[in-house]
């Protein structure tokens, strides 16, 4: 099965495409290790873009 490339993106409520370190898109921004699968988070509260920077 082939990876996402990094950069891939996904928002918040979505199923994350690919197990790694997710970035948030905007400022104040955060990362987070999110694993294939589970729903990507809200980030202070708000629904946010996350893009790929590392894989798992």
């Amino acid at each position: 099965m082939s990876k996402q490339p990094i950069g891939t993106t996904a928002s918040t409520g979505q199923k994350c495409p690919e197990s790694g370190v997710w970035k948030v898109v905007s400022t104040p921004s955060t990362t987070a290790p999110i694993a294939q699968g589970n729903v990507m988070p809200p980030y202070d509260g708000k629904s946010v873009t996350w893009k790929l920077i590392q894989y798992a």
